[in-house]
């Protein structure tokens, strides 16, 4: 029977691992830097998201904050609103979505109804849609007379769709949080 031995590993064998490690620590520290710059800057990140205290909203009033350099629409709906909203026939839209779908859940886990959160800016040519105008009482574009209704969607005019709603949750039963 033949005997295998295995060379004991030699000092030449220790440089050269130990060589290979600090050239390798060394090409780490080097790149680190310039993958690094390529992160967002602070303000970048602050403007990512932004938390919104919803509470002293009035039922059937409307305000507008900036996120990202947008416009964003933050309507509190009243019973009539929504209903209005529910009883559209979607296969009418030209841009089919029911109201439901362009919610959220709130902490108690059911659809926020009465809140409405959308990104103001006409799906036509990027203008400020006006609120609580149009023939649906919803906005209306006054570029080009696209008309949303309360829910966002298109109804009339040439924008092809309807008003995009941003990302957002609800971190408290009267705060939410856009992006």
């Amino acid at each position: 029977m033949a005997e295998i031995h295995a060379d004991e590993p030699t000092r030449r064998d220790f440089l050269y691992v130990a060589t290979g490690a600090f050239a390798a620590v060394g090409a780490a520290t080097a790149v680190w830097p310039l993958i690094d710059q390529m992160n967002p800057d602070a303000s970048v990140l602050a403007l990512a998201s932004i938390e919104l205290d919803i509470g002293a909203i009035p039922v059937g009033q409307e305000i507008t904050v900036k996120w990202r350099g947008k416009p964003v629409f933050v309507r509190h709906r009243s019973d009539a609103e929504i209903q209005a909203a529910e009883a559209v026939d979607i296969s009418t839209l030209r841009d089919p979505q029911t109201d439901d779908a362009r919610l959220v859940k709130g902490p108690s886990g059911q659809l926020e109804k009465q809140w409405l959160i959308l990104i103001g800016i006409c799906t036509h040519l990027g203008c400020i849609p006006l609120a609580y105008k149009g023939e649906f009482n919803g906005y209306l574009c006054p570029c080009h007379g696209s008309v949303y209704d309360t829910s966002g969607r298109i109804r009339q005019g040439p924008a092809p769709l309807n008003l995009e709603v941003p990302p957002y949750k609800f971190v408290s039963d009267t705060k939410i949080q856009i992006g």
